[in-house]
């Protein structure tokens, strides 16, 4: 049978009738921990001899369902859900990196990351480079011999900024380390970063995924694709493992390794588990993602319009707009749309954008994207206000830069909402 298609992997992929009730929808199993056959079972268990559920802190049948879901939207072997998308990326440095190695990351990124890898991650030793991009010859300038992944994203937030994966991709290649890409604005729907050269892909499903707003969670998935024994840059894949008598993860578990040594080593000592119910509205949210995904990109692109005509607008970066110098690469990485997140500049800088967000009433004011509902944010005093302004102009959040996240409701009513409050500017 060929692969089903994508709206049905959506509803179907990784479910089945619950065997012991017929409950169709996937349960919340509601509980820490589970029963074992016997000694025997459970020492096959803790010994990776054998899968099954131990400790809910690091697996959960809710949990699996979503992960098998989001691994077969993505085209990956496998895949690790986790409280957030935060903790998603602790636990893939965690899993690549050793105290002193670096890696690469993107300028153009979200705030949140910014902060987490150029601060937090110096608590462990682990350092980043950061490059603009859209410059390769920048990109391979700042591999050194300590340097173990390159990090981006595949539309970039907040400015809704198109990323060449592919050539990434090519550069991480070349070098021999393996390309992360955080998915989350565009989604598997949009984007499937494996198909142009990703190892590694991420998310917050607290946003487009999940589409609701009402939990938070984040995800790890595994392509299956990188070479971990090629050298010895990642031992706690290549290198025999303390926690297990020394079994090597990569030899013995192949193209899931990855995914296997974030959960057995990373999840279970670092702790970020992501609870049942969590899982349970993320897997209902999953299930509409294609039909929301297009009505979010049929909506930005008709706000954008209207906004690139506006006389108290300077500027718009959606690269669904024709003129938008990254909508050959959108055409090309992302050809059913340019997702729902863009920026544009009001006119009257700073003071001009908070107006913007004060004065609204439909759009919800607040530090999200991807929900149901449109929202609304001014990145300079809020998402990136602890950049300085160079940061935050090169991130893509200048002072007068208005994030937007277009929702599902009738375009003509966000547009409406978007022109009262304009006009108090």
């Amino acid at each position: 049978m060929s692969e089903q298609g994508f709206a049905t992997r959506a509803v179907h992929a990784g479910a089945a009738p619950d065997p012991a009730t017929g409950a169709r929808a996937t349960p919340i199993y509601q509980t820490t921990s589970y029963v074992f056959d016997d000694v025997d079972h459970a020492a096959r268990l803790f010994g990776l001899q054998e899968f099954g559920n131990i400790y809910s802190r690091i697996m959960n049948p809710t949990q699996a369902v979503l992960e098998e879901r989001i691994a077969a939207l993505e085209g990956g072997t496998a895949a690790l859900a986790m409280a957030s998308g935060h903790a998603a990326q602790l636990v893939i440095f965690h899993t690549l990196m050793q105290p002193g190695d670096r890696f690469i990351a993107a300028r153009q990124l979200y705030g949140g990351s910014i902060n987490q890898f150029g601060h937090a991650f110096q608590k462990f030793d682990w350092h980043v480079d950061w490059a603009d991009m859209a410059d390769a010859d920048q990109v391979k300038a700042l591999i050194g011999p300590r340097t173990r992944a390159i990090f981006m994203e595949s539309i970039a937030n907040p400015g809704g900024v198109m990323q060449d994966i592919p050539a990434i991709a090519a550069i991480a290649k070349d070098a021999g380390i393996p390309l992360i890409v955080d998915n989350t604005m565009a989604t598997p729907y949009l984007c499937r970063p494996i198909e142009h050269g990703a190892d590694i892909v991420c998310h917050s499903l607290t946003k487009f995924i999940g589409g609701h707003g009402n939990s938070v969670g984040g995800i790890i998935v595994d392509a299956g694709t990188f070479d971990w024994s090629a050298s010895d840059a990642y031992p706690t894949l290549s290198a025999p493992c303390d926690s297990y008598h020394g079994l090597k993860l990569h030899e013995t578990f192949g193209t899931i390794a990855f995914a296997i040594a974030c959960r057995v080593l990373g999840l279970r000592d670092l702790g970020p588990a992501m609870a049942p119910m969590n899982a349970f509205l993320l897997l209902t949210g999953c299930e509409t993602l294609p039909l929301r995904m297009q009505r979010h990109c049929d909506n930005a692109l008709q706000v954008a319009h209207h906004l690139k005509a506006h006389d108290k607008v300077a500027w718009v970066s959606y690269a669904g707009l024709k003129e938008d110098p990254g909508h050959a690469l959108m055409q090309k990485i992302s050809p059913k749309g340019a997702g729902a997140v863009f920026t544009f500049g009001v006119k009257g800088g700073y003071e001009a954008g908070v107006t913007v967000c004060n004065a609204v009433t439909l759009l919800s004011h607040l530090a999200n994207i991807g929900d149901t509902r449109s929202l609304i944010i001014h990145p300079a005093s809020t998402t990136h206000a602890q950049l300085t302004p160079d940061q935050r102009a090169t991130a893509g959040a200048a002072d007068d830069t208005v994030r937007i996240s277009v929702g599902i409701e009738d375009a003509a009513d966000i547009i409406a909402d978007l022109d009262q409050a304009l006009a108090r500017t």
